[in-house]
């Protein structure tokens, strides 16, 4: 994980029904001195559905422990045995004997990462990186298991030269004849595909007044526009996929498919470290479960659906750096949750109607008193509305109101002049049912109340005048 400076702008968020499209997995670091042990850690990836697991090292109690798990793992070769692994294939035979083909298939092992960000590595160990890559592959060859296991690598986002707009993506110049080239080269021959690293935190946190933190969290906001294509980006993870891809694109390799092999947000971080919080941890990583599990590509690859490792399992103690890189974690130590998400599809289903005070959206399950210009009554249903907050102004108001008539697709035609929702004629109760429209079709999912601090969640059935709000389309 690198800490980047340059701004990586972006997406169209899909909201479509709930199916088994992209898939979540975590990477399980363990530089600290407190966490259980794998056999427990095991057992906690199976209890919350998870089926992917990103480790850095191939530590036999890991390995082992995660036999019969039925939990596909990706193993590391660590940037330190580059060296080793490209000058000798020797090495790479007996390395992937030991590390790979011994616990295999017992421990479901689909790939290696060959290095982890070589291309920031200060040892300058890039050159070394693609003869490493295919020597680990004839390793597998040899103990016929390259059909099943899958080479590639890490590559942090600052191995791009240009990132903005996402169209205009391109690798660094200098390394793309001596390695880029001949790395998608392997990828395309051996059917494997690109793992990137990206951090839409340090691009924010690098220019929190530039970029909107809506945008970057996947929340309701107007999005860019990439000047070269007309394609309007609402998330910031969505424009740096973009811009790999365009880089990719720009040398004729539209072909290789990209796996995120690691994203995530810090839960605390030091007071210079903007956007650094449990809010907006919960909401980057919940926002980003949902994006990723109701399918969907990016506006560039429309039908790319993405694997995804979320950073990190654990809170870990022991990282050097700022306070964030040790509050990555989705889970503490003691294995409790730092927050509520979800991680599969019917987690989201589970979820989405019993939002926790800090969903990380901006939603809140309460009832306004007064000044909101409704009558709320009781309601036990369970159900849940979405209701425009007064107090926003028009300025605010106004423009997403606009969004859910127009791109959002809401039903307004009851709030037309004449219709039954027309009356009170105010900004607020046209709003109010406006949001509440785009919310109950996209499933009551979290964040799609929230439409930049405008709307807000509500668990009694709000009224205006005699229209009613509906709850289902």
């Amino acid at each position: 994980m690198e800490r980047l400076s340059l701004p990586f702008v972006f997406l169209v968020l899909s909201f479509i029904s709930l199916a088994d499209c992209g898939s979540i997995g975590v990477n399980y670091g363990r530089i600290a001195n407190n966490l259980p042990p794998a056999t427990k850690v095991v057992q906690l990836l199976k209890s919350q559905g998870i089926e992917r697991v990103k480790v850095y090292d191939t530590d036999p109690a890991v390995l082992k422990s995660l036999s019969g798990s039925g939990i596909k793992v990706t193993v590391d070769l660590p940037n330190e045995l580059l060296l080793s692994a490209a000058k000798r294939q020797s090495f790479a035979y007996t390395w992937v004997q030991k590390n790979v083909a011994a616990y295999y298939p017992s421990t479901k092992i689909e790939a290696i990462a060959v290095g982890n960000e070589v291309f920031a590595d200060p040892n300058n160990t890039t050159r070394f990186l693609v003869p490493a890559m295919k020597n680990i592959h004839e390793a597998l060859v040899k103990y016929k298991l390259d059909s099943d296991i899958k080479v590639s690598s890490p590559i942090a986002l600052s191995a791009l030269q240009n990132s903005y707009p996402a169209s205009s993506g391109s690798f660094r110049p200098e390394f793309i004849e001596p390695v880029f080239k001949p790395l998608l080269e392997f990828l395309r021959k051996t059917g494997s595909y690109l793992m990137v690293n990206a951090y839409p935190f340090f691009a924010y946190g690098s220019l929190p007044n530039l970029i909107s933190l809506d945008y970057a969290l996947f929340r309701e906001n107007p999005g860019v526009v990439d000047s070269n294509n007309g394609l309007r980006y609402l998330s910031l993870f969505d424009a740096q996929i973009d811009a790999v891809f365009a880089a990719m694109s720009a040398l004729k390799y539209d072909d290789i498919k990209m796996v995120v092999s690691e994203t995530g947000w810090p839960s605390k971080g030091d007071p210079n470290e903007a956007g650094a919080s449990l809010e907006n941890a919960a909401a980057y990583n919940g926002n980003l479960v949902r994006r990723v599990l109701t399918g969907g590509g990016t506006p560039l690859r429309p039908h790319a659906d993405l694997t995804v490792y979320l950073f990190a399992l654990f809170n870990e103690n022991n990282k050097p750096g700022p306070t964030s890189e040790r509050n990555y974690g989705l889970f503490y130590p003691n294995e409790e949750k730092v927050y509520e998400i979800p991680f599969t599809v019917q987690g989201l289903k589970n979820y989405r109607d019993k939002q926790s005070p800090v969903t990380g959206s901006g939603e809140r399950l309460t009832t306004p008193v007064g000044g909101g210009g409704g009558n709320y009554s009781a309601s036990a249903s369970g159900q849940t509305w979405c209701v425009a907050n007064g107090e926003a102004g028009k300025a605010k108001l106004q423009p997403a109101l606009d969004y859910a008539c127009g791109e959002g697709g809401a039903d307004c035609h009851p709030i037309q002049p004449g219709s039954t929702c027309f009356d009170p004629n105010t900004l607020e109760a046209h709003a109010s049912y406006a949001f509440n429209s785009y919310y109950q079709k996209k499933g009551r999912l979290i964040g799609t109340c929230y439409f930049g601090g405008a709307g807000y969640v509500v668990s009694q059935p709000p009224k205006f005048g005699k229209c009613e709000f509906p709850t289902g389309y």
